[in-house]
Protein backbone atom coordinates (compact mmCIF):
# COMPACT_ATOMS: atom_id res chain seq x y z
CA UNK A 1 0.00 0.00 0.00
CA UNK A 2 1.34 3.39 -0.72
CA UNK A 3 0.00 7.20 -0.43
CA UNK A 4 1.11 9.24 -3.36
CA UNK A 5 -0.35 12.07 -5.67
CA UNK A 6 -1.31 11.15 -9.10
CA UNK A 7 -0.42 11.57 -12.64
CA UNK A 8 -2.60 11.03 -15.15
CA UNK A 9 -0.59 10.06 -18.24
CA UNK A 10 -3.11 8.98 -21.51
CA UNK A 11 -0.06 8.81 -23.83
CA UNK A 12 3.34 7.34 -23.33
CA UNK A 13 4.84 10.39 -25.40
CA UNK A 14 3.32 12.51 -22.08
CA UNK A 15 5.27 10.03 -19.48
CA UNK A 16 8.06 12.62 -19.13
CA UNK A 17 5.87 14.55 -17.11
CA UNK A 18 5.85 11.74 -14.44
CA UNK A 19 8.07 13.02 -11.18
CA UNK A 20 9.64 10.24 -8.63
CA UNK A 21 7.10 9.27 -6.11
CA UNK A 22 3.92 9.82 -8.04
CA UNK A 23 1.55 7.23 -8.99
CA UNK A 24 1.43 6.76 -12.41
CA UNK A 25 -2.82 6.33 -13.54
CA UNK A 26 -3.19 5.40 -17.50
CA UNK A 27 -5.24 3.86 -19.67
CA UNK A 28 -3.04 0.57 -20.35
CA UNK A 29 0.50 -0.15 -20.64
CA UNK A 30 2.84 -2.35 -22.93
CA UNK A 31 6.60 -2.14 -22.90
CA UNK A 32 7.28 1.18 -24.10
CA UNK A 33 5.74 2.27 -20.38
CA UNK A 34 8.54 -0.15 -18.68
CA UNK A 35 11.21 2.43 -17.89
CA UNK A 36 8.52 5.10 -16.18
CA UNK A 37 7.79 2.09 -13.48
CA UNK A 38 11.22 2.45 -11.24
CA UNK A 39 9.90 6.13 -11.28
CA UNK A 40 6.46 5.44 -9.98
CA UNK A 41 5.47 5.06 -6.52
CA UNK A 42 2.24 2.75 -7.40
CA UNK A 43 0.42 1.99 -10.79
CA UNK A 44 -3.26 2.20 -11.60
CA UNK A 45 -4.91 1.78 -14.90
CA UNK A 46 -7.95 1.66 -16.55
CA UNK A 47 -7.72 -1.81 -18.60
CA UNK A 48 -5.62 -4.78 -17.31
CA UNK A 49 -5.55 -8.03 -15.71
CA UNK A 50 -3.50 -10.43 -13.08
CA UNK A 51 -1.17 -11.26 -16.04
CA UNK A 52 -1.02 -8.01 -17.95
CA UNK A 53 2.10 -5.61 -18.64
CA UNK A 54 1.43 -3.30 -15.74
CA UNK A 55 0.42 -6.17 -13.08
CA UNK A 56 3.65 -8.23 -13.95
CA UNK A 57 6.18 -5.50 -14.27
CA UNK A 58 5.02 -3.84 -11.05
CA UNK A 59 5.05 -7.29 -8.88
CA UNK A 60 8.47 -7.84 -10.20
CA UNK A 61 9.70 -4.07 -8.70
CA UNK A 62 7.61 -4.03 -5.59
CA UNK A 63 4.93 -1.55 -6.73
CA UNK A 64 1.97 -1.73 -5.53
CA UNK A 65 -0.57 -1.76 -8.99
CA UNK A 66 -4.57 -2.06 -9.04
CA UNK A 67 -5.20 -3.08 -12.69
CA UNK A 68 -8.31 -3.22 -14.82
CA UNK A 69 -9.79 0.06 -12.94
CA UNK A 70 -12.74 0.96 -16.26
CA UNK A 71 -12.38 4.41 -15.52
CA UNK A 72 -9.34 5.32 -13.36
CA UNK A 73 -8.17 7.67 -15.94
CA UNK A 74 -11.76 9.80 -16.06
CA UNK A 75 -12.07 9.56 -12.39
CA UNK A 76 -8.54 10.53 -10.99
CA UNK A 77 -6.47 13.74 -11.52
CA UNK A 78 -3.35 15.00 -11.98
CA UNK A 79 -2.89 16.15 -8.38
CA UNK A 80 -5.12 14.07 -5.89
CA UNK A 81 -3.45 12.70 -3.38
CA UNK A 82 -4.63 8.61 -3.46
CA UNK A 83 -3.80 5.50 -1.54
CA UNK A 84 -3.29 2.31 -3.54
CA UNK A 85 -3.36 -1.06 -1.98
CA UNK A 86 -2.36 -3.61 -4.52
CA UNK A 87 -3.20 -6.45 -2.22
CA UNK A 88 -6.82 -4.99 -1.48
CA UNK A 89 -6.95 -3.87 -5.22
CA UNK A 90 -8.23 -0.88 -4.22
CA UNK A 91 -7.66 3.25 -5.09
CA UNK A 92 -9.04 5.39 -2.92
CA UNK A 93 -8.76 9.37 -3.30
CA UNK A 94 -8.00 10.84 -0.01
CA UNK A 95 -7.56 14.80 -0.89
CA UNK A 96 -8.74 16.25 -4.44
CA UNK A 97 -5.94 17.98 -5.88
CA UNK A 98 -5.72 21.68 -7.87
CA UNK A 99 -3.48 20.85 -10.92
CA UNK A 100 -5.61 20.50 -14.38
CA UNK A 101 -5.57 17.60 -15.86
CA UNK A 102 -4.36 16.21 -18.99
CA UNK A 103 -5.71 17.90 -22.01
CA UNK A 104 -9.36 16.94 -23.05
CA UNK A 105 -9.69 15.35 -18.83
CA UNK A 106 -13.02 17.02 -17.88
CA UNK A 107 -12.84 18.93 -13.98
Amino acid sequence: MVDGVARVVLSVDDAEALRPGEVLVTPVTDVAWTPLFPRAAAVVTDIGAPLSHAAIVARELGIPAVVGCGDATSRLRTGDLVRVDGEQGTVEVLEQGSAPGPPGQSS
